[in-house]
């Protein structure tokens, strides 16, 4: 597996090498040693999530809270989004800024977000299924998030905000310097 460490530290890009025949496709989606490598630390996940959306859904940005901050390896099994991760890390000299990656069957690109980054995805086809690892339990009291409008984070969500699908939670959420982190 190829690894990209992007401009937010700690935030990687997988790149899985893919064999490809007459008959399909076989890769190795997750391998805990060679992701350990990649970290320069040990991350073990603990609960699997996937969800299906159609085009326009926008999830986000979505983060857990103290000793329920998570960890993400989010992949896409079908179809195509635009998965963002948000640095809330204080202190860190990219905190605010974000990164974009298109995610998608075809690609099979996958997102390391580590834990203290804020997370969402818009869906850029017709239909996509989306997975992701998590190496924290979700606690529902620890849920929090930020607006993905908000204006200084400034992301091209690649559609436009006429298109958006988005739950009436995730509209009012607060901007990032609103959030008590």
């Amino acid at each position: 597996m190829n690894s990209i460490e992007t401009l937010l530290e700690g935030c990687f890009i997988l790149e899985p090498k893919v064999f490809e025949d007459k008959r399909g496709y076989f890769f190795e989606c997750f391998n805990q040693i060679s992701l350990n490598r990649t970290l320069g630390y040990q991350v073990s996940f603990v609960q699997d999530n996937e969800s299906f959306s159609t085009k326009g859904v926008l999830r986000g940005l979505h983060y857990q809270t103290g000793e329920f901050a998570q960890a993400k390896l989010v992949r896409v099994v079908q179809g195509t989004v635009l998965d963002v991760a948000v640095d809330l890390r204080i202190g860190s000299p990219t905190y605010g800024q974000h990164i974009a990656v298109e995610l998608s069957g075809i690609n099979k690109k996958q997102l390391f977000v580590p834990r203290g980054f804020a997370h969402g995805f818009i869906v850029l086809s017709d239909t996509v299924t989306l997975s992701y690892k998590c190496d924290n339990f979700y606690n529902k009291d620890s849920e929090s998030g930020i607006i993905y409008n908000d204006p200084a984070l400034n992301i091209d969500w690649k559609l436009p905000e006429s298109d958006f699908i988005v739950s009436e939670k995730d509209l009012i959420l607060p901007k990032l310097g609103d959030v008590q982190l």
